[in-house]
């Protein structure tokens, strides 16, 4: 039986904002089957009544195994913003991202020493799975992590 996979496309119109923030489109990246990379949206993070740039954000789009250990959805709050929620925010704006694209599911990791990520993945509902040693194989390995832990949000 021949199973051709339907190609890609990224969504042309994206506006995610709340009342507090909105996520500038920085770039899409394509997908990288040889490294097991999905296609990618990656954000910047403002403010909308300062227009201050407070972090970045990632939705990547479809599930391998690298996906696993890296996550569907990845942030980073510049250090002065921390403390108020920006990355559950973004991420929130990000499941809508996600429902576009027919996701049924997300996996966001983390550092088992992350509070604050621990804290926001308990904050968007996500349930944990587990943690998991991370492949010296991986591309996360040879960066310095060794563990994840694995949560699941259910769209």
């Amino acid at each position: 039986m021949n199973h051709k996979r339907k190609k890609f496309r990224f969504v042309r119109r994206i506006n995610l904002h709340d009342d507090e923030i909105f996520l500038y489109l920085q770039n899409k990246v394509e997908a990288d089957s040889d490294l097991g990379y999905v296609p990618a949206y990656c954000f910047d993070i403002y403010l909308f009544d300062t227009n201050e740039n407070v972090g970045r954000c990632e939705l990547r789009v479809g599930d391998t195994d690298q996906i696993y250990y890296a996550g569907n959805i990845g942030y980073t709050i510049y250090m002065k913003y921390r403390g108020n929620r920006y990355a559950m925010k973004a991420s929130i704006l990000l499941l809508e991202l996600a429902k576009r694209h027919f996701m049924e599911k997300l996996i966001i990791t983390c550092n088992p020493d992350n509070f604050a990520s621990i804290r926001t993945c308990e904050l968007l509902g996500a349930r944990y799975i587990e943690t998991v040693d991370i492949p010296s194989d991986n591309i996360m390995y040879r960066l310095g992590d060794r563990k994840k832990n694995i949560y699941e949000i259910l769209l």
